[in-house]
């Protein structure tokens, strides 16, 4: 099969929700002709169907596709999950923990892809939202433990001040492929990110706090989608559908 007929079974699958078959398709593809074709397929599928595809993260196989998807492909998906409205985030951490920490990756440079567009620092909080408490911890004090933190919420002034001070913590100390280790890269990392990121996660905590549901108090409608019928390989062409009208100005 071409790289063409592929892309349209593969479109053609993720816009039925069978998002199995569609991820089957384009491992046949790289067992058979290499991952050299998959990234030519991979190059022309739209954000919208590689995020349906790997957000599907399950964690007791390897996907060939989230080897190989790029810095800047994954950057062009997680800026659009926020459509499938899931609240828990658990598809978010999956894929984000599984792609950016692979063998042979650079978590650098797939941060740095996220924080190049926009959206990415929003991204980033709601990966973070349930560590809240223990992200501002650790811009207080360098370490996650909230024993030694005084309960200060620094200012914006006083993050850009400490942006760059000596780690109390090293990344070894942290190297869970998981929170922890993404926040430490985030602030030793990439501080100015770092920094965006925990302003848009107080913007959340403050929105919650104040009783506003899920970024009321940043657009009344965003064309979120439900995402029970998302789960488990399955997508509803009106998920998907949501996902396509919004993808142009997300990105």
């Amino acid at each position: 099969m071409n790289a063409l007929a592929l892309i349209a079974k593969t479109q053609s699958l993720i816009a039925s929700g069978d998002i199995v078959a569609a991820e089957a398709a384009l491992v046949e593809l790289a067992d058979a002709e290499g991952d050299h074709a998959l990234m030519v397929v991979l190059e022309q599928l739209p954000p919208k169907d590689i995020l349906a595809v790997i957000r599907e993260y399950d964690n007791s196989k390897e996907s060939v596709i989230n080897l190989l998807v790029t810095p800047q492909m994954f950057a062009r998906a997680v800026v659009i999950e926020k459509q499938y409205k899931d609240l828990s985030r658990t598809h978010l951490r999956g894929m984000m923990n599984s792609i950016i920490f692979r063998e042979d990756a650079d978590p650098v440079e797939f941060l740095t892809a996220i924080g190049d567009l926009e959206g990415g620092s929003e991204a980033l909080a709601d990966y973070f939202t349930e560590k809240w408490s223990r992200i501002e911890a650790f811009a207080r004090s360098g370490t996650f433990d909230a024993v030694e933190d005084d309960g200060e919420i620094l200012s914006e002034t006083a993050l850009l001040a400490s942006a760059y001070v000596k780690p109390r913590v090293e990344e070894d100390e942290v190297a869970d492929q998981d929170w922890m280790q993404l926040a430490w890269l985030l602030r030793h990392e990439c501080p100015d990110l770092f920094i965006e990121m925990l302003l848009v996660l107080r913007a959340k905590a403050r929105a919650h706090d104040a009783g506003l549901g899920e970024d009321e108090d940043m657009e009344e409608d965003d064309g979120k989608v439900e995402t029970s019928d998302t789960d488990r390989g399955k997508a509803t062409p009106a998920a998907l559908d949501a996902l396509d009208a919004d993808e142009e100005s997300a990105i």
